[in-house]
């Protein structure tokens, strides 16, 4: 009982050179190890039972011998309608809807409303993100406030957020019919989690740019977990700029810059938190790849990750008593409760427009719209939180752009020339 938290406790200085800043680390239960399997231990008190429950009627044979009124939703659940559909160019992405007799000054507009809504929206959320996570709440000349420490919290608020978006644009829409087993939907949903809860609690521990830089480099985790989930193979050229943004962001992570204070400074607990962010996010994509052989839109595949988004986080938050906790923190500081609800607005609205740039312009237009939103998000960070970039930051962060748009090109030039293919032969797919 003692031994646990003393190992916790000593966990943080075991990586050299590695320093925490008081206010980041309170105590042992504050630190992110500790909370890592706390949450895990929640979202485990709802996977287990719900396991057991699922094997259960499958081993009943429940589509046979179901009755009662408990049957479509247990049906809708465990078994699904079971019909997948054809298939599809690019598995996670909606058909694009080619523009028909639209004037050009029509498409030029609804590509700068494209770009600007993601823009706004995306990069309001990182600069919001940033502010959250590294700064007080509160402060006087007396008292230097406090800050806000469950990542898993503001997870949550971004869930609710969307699945409440997700639900409504369902319910006014027309739809597909829907033929997927939900608790499918809930794999995804809790990489999707642990993916979110790691990339917010990686700013304690590293600078905004740094994250930028990890998230371009997801590029190489993505094709690994390609070709473990989905047996997937790929062409030279992506594994070349897989290795440009490899090199790109060795080179700013090596780099130094003087007089670097603690909270841009790289430490060991904010590499394994970008690791883990990574590792999550690249099995969320492929499972969701995978989820798309089913007949539904994108739309639909956000509500269902998020349904058990917010059943996993409110769950973990209820048995562990930090709800009310952070429901407090929000009454004492109204300018986090702002920022708490503008950063899931901008989350929302965010996937919308991702969801409406593809199906207008195509996933090429929308890479280069959020590459060009990462190298921006790079310098607003630098310039309204002080970060420094040295020489050698700099060429890394120019190689691992150079790398991106290198990559946008070479897959548009597949593309066309994977239409000039003879019937029945397959482009190799693509990340």
């Amino acid at each position: 009982r003692f031994c646990l938290p003393l190992v916790l406790a000593s966990l943080p200085t075991m990586a050299t050179g590695e320093e925490i800043a008081p206010a980041l680390q309170d105590s042992w239960g504050d630190f992110w190890l500790f909370r890592f399997f706390v949450n895990a231990a929640g979202y485990a008190s709802i996977v287990v039972p719900g396991f057991l429950l699922i094997q259960y009627f499958k081993r009943r044979n429940y589509l046979e011998t179901g009755r009662g009124i408990c049957f479509p939703v247990i049906k809708s659940c465990v078994f699904g309608s079971e019909v997948k559909s054809v298939h599809q160019e690019d598995g996670s992405l909606p058909p694009r809807v080619e523009p028909t007799e639209s004037s050009t000054a029509r498409q030029v507009f609804k590509l700068l409303f494209c770009a600007a809504g993601l823009q706004a929206s995306y990069l309001t959320w990182g600069v919001l993100q940033e502010r959250v996570m590294t700064r007080t709440y509160g402060a006087t000349e007396t008292d230097p406030g406090e800050k806000f420490k469950d990542s898993q919290f503001l997870v949550f608020m971004n869930r609710i957020l969307a699945f409440t978006v997700a639900g409504l644009y369902c319910a006014l829409t027309k739809q597909p019919r829907h033929g997927a087993p939900m608790y499918k939907y809930s794999f995804a949903s809790l990489s999707n989690i642990l993916s979110s809860w790691c990339q917010y609690e990686a700013l304690k521990y590293i600078s905004f740019p740094t994250q930028v830089l990890a998230k371009a480099s997801k590029v190489i985790p993505v094709m690994m977990m390609g070709k473990l989930v989905s047996h997937k193979s790929y062409e030279y050229w992506e594994y070349l700029t897989a290795a440009l943004i490899s090199v790109g962001v060795s080179m700013f992570l090596l780099s130094s810059a003087p007089n670097r204070h603690v909270s841009t400074v790289t430490t060991f607990s904010g590499i394994v938190l970008l690791a883990g962010y990574i590792i999550f996010d690249s099995f969320t994509s492929n499972w969701q790849d995978a989820l798309f052989t089913y007949k539904m839109s994108p739309v639909q595949m956000m509500f269902g990750v998020n349904v058990f988004s917010c059943l996993f986080t409110v769950g973990s938050l209820l048995e562990q008593g930090a709800l009310l906790e952070s429901v407090r923190f929000m009454a004492r500081h109204s300018e986090f409760t702002a920022h708490a609800v503008l950063l899931s607005v901008c989350s929302a609205c965010g996937q919308l427009f991702i969801f409406y740039t593809i199906n207008q312009f195509g996933a090429a237009v929308f890479t280069i719209i959020m590459t060009l939103r990462q190298a921006f998000a790079i310098l607003l960070s630098c310039l309204i939180y002080g970060h420094t970039v040295t020489v050698v930051g700099g060429l890394g962060i120019a190689v691992v752009f150079m790398a991106l748009f290198l990559r946008v090109y070479a897959r548009s030039r597949m593309k066309k020339r994977s239409k000039k293919l003879p019937p029945g032969e397959t482009p190799v797919q693509k990340v």
